[in-house]
């Protein structure tokens, strides 16, 4: 019975430390918003570059200086992007451990059952034999 007992808290407990996809979603969301955003901004900038027009060394300086910006800004969210996948392909592999731990605790649980019943039948043969 103590067995059957933890077996089935060590399943619930591997199974409440999963993320979730919805989670996982959640997290991730914001991130592509903001890529998006950012590379919307960037192919502005490269845009408005690409015009032959007559600016200033200030002027200059501040768009290469924006463009800079946003190109950081656009790696560092591809990088989080990258660390958001990994996270949701983490998550899936909990979810499989989990569901690998929840068919093994099905099987001790299913062996325990058989290991009682075969001690039941043992008791009941030697009984048997004990009265001839």
């Amino acid at each position: 019975m103590r067995q059957v007992v933890s077996i089935c808290a060590l399943t619930l407990l591997v199974a409440s430390g999963c993320a979730t996809k919805d989670y996982v979603k959640q997290q991730v969301d914001p991130v592509n918003d903001r890529l998006g955003r950012i590379e919307s901004r960037l192919n502005a900038i490269e845009s408005r570059l690409a015009q032959p027009t007559e600016l200033s060394a200030t002027d200059r300086a501040a768009v290469q200086n924006a463009t800079d910006t946003a190109r950081q800004a656009l790696e560092a969210a591809k990088r989080a992007e990258a660390a958001a996948t990994d996270a949701r392909n983490d998550a899936r592999s909990a979810a499989q451990s989990a569901q690998q731990a929840q068919s093994s605790a099905k099987q001790a649980e299913q062996s325990t059952r058989e290991a009682e019943q075969a001690a039941k039948k043992a008791e009941k043969i030697f009984r048997l034999e004990q009265k001839k």
